[in-house]
């Protein structure tokens, strides 16, 4: 096991429940590396949990940012990334994420 210093344990969490009797795993590794790379330094972690019943969750910590059934779907990358980063840094900038949000909000 690498070692870990104490700043990476406290750096938020992302788990991604999904149903592999819907097969989607593939989905939720895909949304997992999207996440990995748009977060690399504000996360500690992106685990995937399998599970079943038409489960399909994303949480970071104990907040719940996606849910299939509840939020009508699955996100697309651009959305999933806007709900992480407001739970994991506010702050941080998207890029051309955020400046097509502005447009939309004009």
């Amino acid at each position: 096991m690498p070692n870990v210093s104490q700043s990476d344990q406290c750096k938020p969490s992302v788990v991604i429940h999904y149903c592999t009797l819907c097969q989607w795993q593939l989905r939720s590794a895909w949304m997992a590396q999207e996440l990995l790379q748009t977060f690399a330094d504000e996360l500690y972690q992106v685990t995937l949990r399998p599970g079943t019943g038409g489960v399909f969750e994303i949480w970071v910590d104990e907040h719940l940012v996606w849910e299939r059934k509840r939020d009508d779907g699955f996100p697309d990358p651009k959305e999933l990334k806007q709900r992480v980063r407001d739970v994991v840094s506010p702050d941080k900038s998207l890029g051309h994420i955020d400046r097509a949000r502005e447009g939309e909000q004009n």
